[in-house]
């Protein structure tokens, strides 16, 4: 059975640093790709970020690109993403994803999901 759990979520004030880790189990790691989306309160969830199934190539939404950085650790079995210049419109529940095809398209559906963890940014 496949898990996917985040955490390291909490408050910061605005121009602060957060990261957030992804723990995955179930599955051959290696072969999945990886995504973080978010939904901020009230409205749709969006994607954040994603990278390819040895971690060395990854896109980012245009809002976070700069400001964040998605990494892996395939022998851990963890995505990272790294979170800074954080604004208050980064608030939002962050959740981790995983699927086994087009890792770098960040469109679609992803195969499995962690019950997210809550950023929130105050100004």
């Amino acid at each position: 059975q496949v898990q996917v759990k985040e955490s390291g979520g909490g408050s910061v004030q605005a121009g602060g640093s957060l990261t957030l880790s992804c723990v995955v189990s179930g599955i051959l790691f290696g072969s999945k790709c990886m995504a973080w989306f978010r939904q901020p309160p009230g409205k749709e969830r969006e994607v954040v970020a994603g990278i390819d199934y040895i971690g060395h190539t990854a896109e980012y939404a245009d809002s976070v690109k700069g400001r964040f950085t998605i990494s892996r650790d395939n022998d851990k079995k963890t995505s990272t993403l790294q979170m800074n210049s954080l604004e208050p419109e980064d608030t939002a529940m962050y959740f981790c994803a995983i699927r086994a095809f087009g890792c770098l398209s960040l469109q679609g559906d992803y195969d499995s999901w962690g019950q997210g963890t809550q950023v929130t940014v105050s100004s």
